[in-house]
This record gives structure tokens, C-alpha cells and sequence, in this order.
């Protein structure tokens, strides 16, 4: 186990308490559940608080925390399948000025995508991410991830009836 430069640990740290709310809330897009969203993100914390040792390169921190916060969705939804209360949905997708119906069928077919699409489209639209950091961050190559994004633009385009925009 090699040593981590302090600075490398402060960068993670600085990182961290940085992002905490666009780190709940992709979790929550994920788990639909704001205690589970919250443990999922103690649980990329901690991970990436013990691993730091394992970056090599500072500059890629941000999407190499990224990668652990999707791994630890996934492992959520490995250990447990659970079903959400629609009344706990509803209240924690509302946002002021939209229709909490309208949101829901876009979240409820973004549900329906694979796990890569979904990942695809969350990093994209809601982490506001580039395309060479969806890459990065997912460990495929960018022609991947644009041909994932158009399919699930495609899907979503579908399910509900709505052009979906996107710039490269």
C-alpha cells in the first residue's frame, strides 16, 4: 500500500463536501428512497475515503468518485429490491413549479431503461457531465456511451411522448 500525498486525501475531502447535495441526489434518482439514497452515500464515502490510496492520478478524482458512487448503487439494488411508498415518491419528487405528475412518468421511464442507460442518462442530465466524463466515469469508451444516450434519448422519446434535448 503505497502513501497518499495529503494533498490527494484534501482533494477527495474538498470533493466530497463539495458535492454533497449532487451526490444525494443522483443516488435518490437511483433508490428512490431518502434513507437509502443517504446510506448509499455514506457508503461511497467511506469507500473512497479508505481507497484514496488507489487513485493515481488526482485528476481524475472527480469521475473515479463517481465510478464508486454508481458501484454502491448497484450494490444497493443487489442486497435489497424494495418497493417505494408512492405517498414517500411523491412528496420527495416535487419540485416547486412542476407538476409532480409530469415528473414521474419521466422517472418512471427512466426506471424502465437498462442500468447502463440509466447511468448514461443521469450522469448527463441531471450531473450535467460531458461525454468523455460519462466515459470515464462508467469505464466504456465514448462511442459507448453516445450510442447508449441515443438509444435511451430514443427509449425515453417512446415511453413518454417527448423529445428529450441534448447537446454533445
Amino acid at each position: 500500500m503505497r502513501s497518499t500525498a495529503p494533498d490527494t486525501r484534501q482533494l477527495l475531502v474538498d470533493h466530497i463536501t463539495a458535492g454533497q447535495t449532487d451526490f444525494y441526489r443522483l443516488v435518490f434518482s437511483y433508490v428512490q428512497n431518502r434513507d437509502a439514497a443517504l446510506d448509499v452515500v455514506q457508503e461511497a464515502v467511506v469507500k473512497a475515503l479508505t481507497k484514496v490510496d488507489t487513485l493515481r492520478e488526482p485528476a481524475y478524482l472527480k469521475t473515479w468518485f463517481y465510478r464508486i458512487l454508481l458501484n454502491e448503487c448497484m450494490n444497493h439494488f443487489r442486497q435489497s429490491r424494495r418497493l417505494v411508498p408512492l405517498e414517500t415518491s411523491l412528496d420527495e419528487r416535487a419540485t416547486e413549479g412542476r407538476d409532480p405528475g409530469e415528473r414521474l412518468d419521466l422517472y418512471d421511464a427512466i426506471g424502465k431503461l437498462s442500468p447502463r442507460e440509466q447511468a448514461v442518462i443521469r450522469l448527463r442530465f441531471f450531473e450535467d457531465m460531458k461525454l468523455e466524463e460519462i466515459a470515464q466515469c462508467t469505464g466504456t469508451n465514448l462511442n459507448t456511451v453516445k450510442s447508449r444516450l441515443y438509444k435511451a434519448l430514443k427509449k425515453l422519446k417512446e415511453m413518454t411522448g417527448e423529445e428529450i434535448e441534448h447537446e454533445s
